[in-house]
């Protein structure tokens, strides 16, 4: 809680916050890396959509441009005349009469039935493949909020086990707190050995010089970097310009 153990600005990135709706720092990376999980599925639907739109516009070129029609027309007349007004002429007229034919012949034909017949994917259907792809990535941002649940449900079943883990993070973060200080005093010791710049002391002149300067000339905290605020807590030493914020302080 935070009336036992207020949390520095560096300690509150690494903990989750049940009730806060953003996605915060420890989540972001698990669900980024859920993210790329998806990647291959996506690169493997675009491999399909291409390919299939690549072998139905060859089908369609072949369709197009490989069609061929046949055309095919005859003609047949034949005619046998017997003259004379004899009885052989008579006969001949006759038997031989009789094969005389005529007729016309007209064929079309084409190679239609043969040709390759592609049909196109909708739009719709485009859409309706992508879905669940969409509805898979929808679901690696929005599970981040049902695992927050999980620390309550073992706290539920498990209330030893839940104090157990509450005091291991508090020795834990009381650990982290003392090396952490015991790591920024080096580093501002070693920044206090180093000269200042030129506009550092600038700055530094102008907020003495010209005191209403420092609403809009604001330093920053030592550790932190927050923005200078009444709350700021400047260094007691007299030749020291260091400045921090209350939770630094």
């Amino acid at each position: 809680k935070q009336t036992l153990l207020p949390l520095l600005k560096e300690e509150t990135s690494s903990f989750i916050f049940p009730c806060k709706p953003t996605v915060q720092r420890p989540e972001l990376q698990y669900m980024v890396m859920e993210l790329l999980r998806c990647i291959p599925l996506l690169l493997f639907l675009l491999f399909v959509c291409g390919l299939d739109h690549f072998i139905f516009s060859i089908l369609s070129i072949i369709q197009h441009h490989s069609f061929i029609e046949y055309s095919y027309q005859t003609s047949h007349h034949l005619s046998v005349n017997v003259m004379g007004t004899s009885l052989m002429a008579q006969l001949l007229r006759g038997t031989i009469g009789a094969l005389n034919t005529s007729f016309d012949t007209e064929v079309e034909t084409s190679n239609l039935a043969c040709l390759p017949q592609p049909t196109g994917m909708t739009r719709q259907q485009y859409l309706n493949t992508c879905l669940p792809l969409g509805a898979l990535a929808l679901l690696c941002v929005a599970q981040v909020y049902p695992f927050r649940l999980r620390r309550a449900i073992a706290a539920f079943y498990f209330p030893k086990r839940e104090k157990t883990r509450v005091l291991f993070l508090y020795n834990k973060l009381l650990r982290q707190r003392k090396n952490f200080l015991y790591l920024q005093r080096g580093r501002v010791a070693r920044q206090a050995r180093q000269p200042p710049e030129l506009g550092t002391l600038l700055l530094r002149w102008c907020r003495r010089r010209w005191p209403w300067l420092r609403r809009c000339l604001r330093q920053k905290c030592t550790l932190c970097g927050t923005p200078e605020t009444p709350q700021h807590q400047p260094c007691p030493s007299p030749d020291c310009f260091a400045l921090y914020c209350e939770s630094c302080w």
